[in-house]
């Protein structure tokens, strides 16, 4: 192998270890959702509020 060609593997491997590096931290915050949800369910039927003015 020639210097050029050993320069070229050096870099390809370089920009595949940077590669795998940068994968790692985006797949770790992916975590929660392979986990179970916090929420279960919606929440009941809200009434409408209703505003009445101060009488005095």
């Amino acid at each position: 192998m020639s210097t050029d060609d050993t320069a070229a593997a050096d870099m390809k491997r370089k920009f595949k270890e940077a590669l795998e590096k940068k994968n790692a931290q985006q797949h770790q915050g992916e975590a929660h959702l392979n986990g179970d949800s916090a929420v279960h369910g919606t929440h009941g039927a809200q009434t409408r509020r209703e505003f009445r003015r101060k009488s005095g």
